[in-house]
């Protein structure tokens, strides 16, 4: 039996009136939380998104904990990788670590194909877990875009400048858009495998394509991104863009086939507007502001709303994701306010 959901999200997202502001975080679950800190001193993120009854109850923590209005799959950018063949470690401190990182063509021609009923079952358990018995809110699924994907492929793990990548890009074009393709099947069959299973909208983190210039994202990204949503469309749910010191690229998103372009704090909301962007905006307040007094977050808040609240279409978000140091009361006391500011304009 599939439980009623308040919807607030997805008719924002959407761009339908709501009676308040639907807001989330991206990185709610987990990070801040003290009840996943004492997960965590037992189980790593690998055993964690393995464990689906697990999984499920570190996803909706933060619905339960703050009150907010969509919760997000817990798992990592690296899910689906292993499947088609790349050796991921999650290195603690580091991040993820890549084995056998991608050199040339020959190299790109070995990835394989994801199948997600027997690569990452556990992935669609949680996700039915959440979406059949336990979430009262719409369940976000998620996944790397090409570009953030193929940069840890290529430098085997984070980096700084992503020289590597783009010197990749530039001297390997056949190999590189090759690379593309590949990772574009991959992730239109996992995040269709991931609405089949109950997911109820869709988000697309490319974190790290802000490194590229508007003119090298529509020649080498544009197109593999049309090509994603495009597909994408089909399962009528809805489709968010983020990316991280990307908001010169906003206008390259407000073109794709998807319904809410999600902004870092370095563009306000107002901005975007200005600019021609219509479609749903979500953002945008700077994670580092949850460090400082109440009345520094009320303002910031208050500002940001009352530009997203000037049209149908808006969602409160983080300008990037949570970090260790935020604390679950000032989430939890934020999310109210965001409610009842919206709710009495």
């Amino acid at each position: 039996m599939v439980r009623p959901i308040n919807d607030t999200f997805l008719k924002a997202a959407r761009g339908e009136k709501t009676d308040y502001v639907p807001v989330w975080y991206m990185r709610q679950a987990g990070r801040s939380q003290p009840e996943y800190r004492v997960i965590k001193e037992k189980y790593s993120l690998f055993e964690i998104t393995h464990q689906p009854e697990l999984c499920a109850y570190v996803t909706r923590l933060p619905v339960e904990n703050y009150d907010v209005d969509a919760a997000i799959l817990y798992k990592d950018i690296m899910t689906p990788l292993p499947a088609i063949g790349v050796e991921v470690e999650i290195k603690s401190g580091v991040g993820p670590v890549i084995a056998n990182p991608i050199k040339s063509l020959a190299d790109v021609e070995k990835l394989g194909g994801i199948s997600p009923e027997e690569d990452i079952p556990y992935v669609l358990e949680t996700i039915k877990l959440l979406t059949e018995e336990q979430l009262s809110v719409p369940l976000i699924g998620f996944s790397g875009a090409p570009f953030t994907l193929a940069s840890y492929m290529i430098e085997g793990g984070p980096s700084r400048n992503y020289n590597k990548t783009k010197a990749f890009m530039y001297t390997e074009p056949k190999a590189w858009f090759a690379l593309m393709d590949k990772l574009a099947e991959m992730i239109i069959i996992y995040v269709k495998a991931q609405i089949k299973a109950g997911a109820k909208a869709i988000q697309i983190f490319d974190s790290w394509v802000g490194a590229l210039n508007v003119e090298d994202y529509r020649y080498f990204i544009k197109p593999v991104m049309a090509k994603i949503f495009s597909a994408l469309r089909e399962e009528n749910v809805p489709l968010i863009m983020f990316g991280v010191g990307a908001s010169h690229l906003a206008l390259e998103w407000n073109d794709l086939p998807l319904d809410v372009v999600g902004l870092d704090w370095r563009m306000p909301i107002q901005q975007a507007r200005e600019l021609g962007i219509q479609k749903t905006l979500q953002g945008n307040l700077d994670p580092a502001i949850l460090l400082a007094p109440w009345e520094v977050i009320e303002e910031k808040a208050k500002a940001i709303l009352d530009q997203g609240m000037a049209q149908n279409g808006y969602i409160f978000n983080l300008g990037h994701g949570v970090f260790p140091q935020a604390d679950p009361d000032i989430l939890k006391r934020l999310t109210a306010f965001i409610h009842d500011y919206s709710a009495a304009k």
